[in-house]
């Protein structure tokens, strides 16, 4: 009996820290969460910035864009800027300014359900998906395959599941619908019914996105009810680098505009192809192309919800082709997130497009180093952070998994190190230098497991043997069958059966029911 009790008590205890840890904890409480304040990473200097952002107002006043449509035309030269003869729209420097003044500091980018809207601004950093990927990575046969709506729907399942991944805009293509108001309609249709986080998609002509939001109204009750309670933002690319509009993206934008749908105001340059090969010139392009379309939009509607979505992309120059991982990817855009933090205005980039094929070690140091550096400059919204792969062209149920992981490592890093009386522990040292000896059992220990440490949930830290023991699977085994649990028990609900019926008849949805729909 003696010898049974202390093995009771140490199991009890073990027990009891593995429950303990396992609780949920309240979102203030957790050691990491949404919103996070970020911005200690700045690879430039204010002389850098200011540099940075006199060329882009010199290049919108002297050479001004190309292609704008008439609605851009008129409320740009309404408010004194000018055409010239070759067809370009010049932006004085006043006017720029003037708009940067007039645009939203910060908004609610609302979820589905409230809890989980994001206040997008400050230095509140949050991590989410975006990409056009046109290809799903199989992990059974390791393989490609064409993209789907239903993997648009299935990528949402599973991102509504993942702690880490604070907003869902689409991933995929969906190639199955040949029609482009079929293929919009039910990409929207597949993120709202997906998740209820924060959304985003894009479309291809203005009348989808009036179509899609008439789709959303009846979703929610009635018309007006998307514009009171926008849960879904435009990830629009506006721009065909250098300087030139592009024309059916700006004319969805005034759509997006008119019925007060948030926009991420896009720029995606190729250092080397489409925009400069030095850094500095690429940010400047970006920031400039940026900057027109921020300054249209306050012109249409003062004070609308944006982002300024400086993405601009690098070459490998021995190739040309899209290099989604490399180190240059990783300081441009985290130079971008500081450039619009600097300006006072919401930022958005690209990181985490690794240009390796599968859920790999390139993968992975590819997206740590990307995502870290962009989170830790302070970019409030970190896209593509998750599941792409192959430079964008493809994406992974296993790499959403894995990167939620990821994630909140490096959420936990940017959060930092809070250092005040009670963390410095003199007390707690003392007590453990004239009591036990460590610190296993101290209350510090026990209040902060969960508050100040995060845990993987698909990482391995156990010892080889016992990792052997228990049948040796590597990570990306570990998420695939994780994928597939999610998946098959997640449907969610929030759409009532008669609503979902209504909207499939009406827009010729074709994305898979859920279960007893």
């Amino acid at each position: 009996m003696s010898n049974e009790q202390p093995r009771r008590r140490r199991t009890g205890g073990r027990s009891g820290r593995i429950a303990a840890r396992q609780a949920p904890l309240e979102v203030d409480d957790r050691p990491v969460r949404p919103g996070m304040s970020g911005g200690l990473y700045k690879p430039l200097s204010d002389a850098d910035l200011q540099q940075v952002y006199d060329a882009a107002i010199d290049l919108l006043e002297r050479l001004g864009m190309g292609s704008p449509i008439p609605e851009f035309i008129e409320v740009v030269t309404d408010a004194g800027g000018w055409m010239d003869e070759h067809g370009r729209l010049h932006y004085p420097k006043a006017l720029v300014e003037g708009a940067i003044e007039l645009a939203a500091k910060d908004w609610i980018w609302h979820g589905w359900d409230e809890a989980n809207s994001i206040n997008v601004g400050g230095d509140r950093v949050h991590f989410g998906t975006a990409g056009a990927a046109v290809l799903m990575h199989d992990y059974p046969t390791n393989t490609f395959r064409h993209s789907t709506g239903n993997d648009v729907y299935d990528c949402a399942r599973l991102v509504d599941q993942l702690d880490n991944i604070h907003f869902f805009v689409r991933t995929v293509v969906a190639r199955d619908r040949e029609d482009s108001r079929e293929l919009d309609l039910n990409t929207a249709f597949a993120t709202m019914v997906g998740t209820t986080k924060p959304s985003g998609t894009s479309w291809f002509e203005k009348q989808h996105v009036y179509d899609t939001v008439e789709m959303f109204d009846m979703a929610m009750g009635g018309e007006g009810e998307f514009r009171k309670r926008p849960f879904i933002a435009a990830n629009n690319t506006f721009v065909v680098p250098p300087l030139r509009f592009a024309e059916e993206s700006i004319k969805c934008m005034v759509a997006q505009v008119e019925t007060g749908m948030p926009i991420n105001l896009l720029s995606a340059g190729q250092a080397g192809a489409t925009s400069p090969a030095a850094l500095a010139g690429s940010l400047a392009q970006a920031l400039a192309e940026c900057l027109s379309a921020l300054t249209t939009v306050n012109l249409m509607s003062p004070g609308h919800p944006c982002v300024l979505g400086l993405w601009p992309f690098v070459s490998d120059l021995r190739t040309g082709a899209m290099s989604g991982g490399s180190g240059e990817e990783g300081v441009l855009n985290a130079a971008a997130a500081q450039v619009a933090n600097w300006i006072g205005l919401p930022s958005g980039v690209a990181a985490g497009m690794s240009d390796s094929k599968v859920p790999d070690n390139q993968a992975g140091y590819e997206k740590g180093l990307n995502v870290a550096l962009a989170g830790h400059a302070g970019a409030n919204l970190v896209y593509e952070s998750a599941g792409m792969l192959g430079s964008l062209l493809s994406c992974s149920l296993e790499a959403l998994v894995i990167d939620n992981d990821m994630l909140g490592a490096i959420n936990r890093t940017v959060r930092g190190i809070e250092v005040n009386e009670e963390s410095l522990s003199v007390a707690v040292i003392e007590e453990v230098i004239h009591g036990p000896g460590h610190f296993l059992g101290s209350q510090q220990t026990l209040e902060l497991m969960q508050k100040d440490y995060i845990y993987p949930d698909i990482g391995d830290r156990d010892t080889p043997d016992n990792w052997m023991d228990a049948e040796g699977k590597d990570a990306l085994q570990v998420a695939h069958e994780r994928a597939n649990e999610l998946l098959e028990n997640h449907w969610p609900e929030h759409i009532p059966a008669e609503i979902d019926r209504k909207v499939r008849d009406t827009f010729n949805i074709v994305v898979k029911e859920r279960p007893g729909l």
